[in-house]
């Protein structure tokens, strides 16, 4: 005999998030801080003929380049 066997995909109210979101959402912060990363060491290795043709100054790139991955 099979009974209404119907599909619940609801999440309940009053439960926590999983481990699962939680890791998730740790790795997704992670990939976010590490592209910046990747940005600003990018962005010190411009010489001054690239930095003037984005329009920026060496102290600015000097600025940014070297503030620490987690401040935006």
């Amino acid at each position: 005999m099979i009974h209404n066997a119907t599909l619940c995909l609801e999440r309940p109210v009053n439960r926590r998030p999983g481990v699962g979101i939680l890791l998730v959402g740790m790795l997704a912060w992670l990939l976010d801080h590490y592209a910046v990363y990747r940005q600003r060491r990018t962005l010190l290795a411009l010489d001054d003929r690239m930095l003037k043709d984005i329009g920026i100054s060496r102290a600015d790139a000097l600025r940014e380049g070297n503030k620490p991955f987690w401040r935006p």
